[in-house]
């Protein structure tokens, strides 16, 4: 079943990086081919794409990527994008399993995810890669909307936005003005993905990862990405585009 396949719209900004590879490969499982089948024979397969029943009962998802180089497929949107971003970023995945990896074996399960756990799960899901001048990166992390969008809006041009996380990739394929990436920000602009993976591969550390330097961005606010937004109206839905959190006195 390629459910949610045909719904793809390949021309849409956020999914630019992603057409090249992900296309061609959607093509064939929409013509009836086994999603995991169809992985495995892409070009760019870093690791195995198993069944999901492969997984075994009780056996934490993480640890199963870690111990055995498979990765638990199901057919669909969500582990069909996961798949293009283990083929994009191989050292980068690798990576955050390796993270997930060693805070099981040091933690086990648990009810809650430990800082560094959650982290990287809000990374693989929901992360955005975003290189842009420091003016931009300024205004998003405070969250001043009017003036992200408005007065630094021609600076969008010199910045580079990608959207790593698979879950945020699959609620883009139905897109609605609330969705929110979780951005980290990129020190370097990039020409290649595979410049880009080997960068990212580097940053992603556990102390880093356990501080969640995320900064939220309502990733239809960009410009280009959505026809609405050219309204500088779009931006005053403070449901969407939340104002910062001011932090009491006492708590100073």
């Amino acid at each position: 079943m390629a459910a949610g396949l045909a719904e793809i719209d390949w021309r849409a900004p956020w999914l630019a990086p992603w057409r090249a590879l992900g296309e061609p490969l959607a093509k064939q499982v929409l013509a009836g081919a086994a999603q995991p089948d169809v992985l495995n024979q892409a070009p760019y397969a870093p690791v195995r794409f198993v069944a999901q029943s492969a997984l075994p009962e009780g056996m934490a998802y993480e640890r199963f990527i870690f111990e055995c180089g498979g990765v638990p497929t199901r057919e669909g949107l969500h582990d069909f994008f996961n798949a293009l971003c283990w083929m994009t970023f191989p050292q980068s995945k690798k990576k955050l399993n390796q993270l997930q990896a060693t805070e099981i074996a040091t933690a086990g399960i648990q009810s809650v995810r430990g800082p560094v756990r959650d982290a990287v799960t809000v990374f693989d899901e929901n992360a955005a890669l975003l290189f842009a001048p420091d003016a931009v990166w300024e205004a998003l992390a405070a969250r001043q909307w009017a003036r992200l969008f408005g007065e630094l809006r021609p600076l969008w041009a010199q910045a580079q936005l990608l959207i790593f996380g698979h879950a945020a990739l699959e609620k883009l394929v139905e897109p609605y003005k609330s969705i929110t990436a979780h951005v980290w920000r990129v020190a370097e602009n990039w020409n290649s993905m595979a410049q880009l993976d080997a960068w990212l591969a580097q940053d992603l550390t556990a102390a880093k990862l356990a501080a969640k330097p995320f900064v939220p961005l309502p990733v239809l606010g960009v410009p280009g990405w959505s026809q609405g937004n050219e309204d500088p109206a779009f931006y005053a839905d403070a449901g969407v585009f939340r104002p910062a959190r001011r932090v009491p006195q006492n708590a100073q």
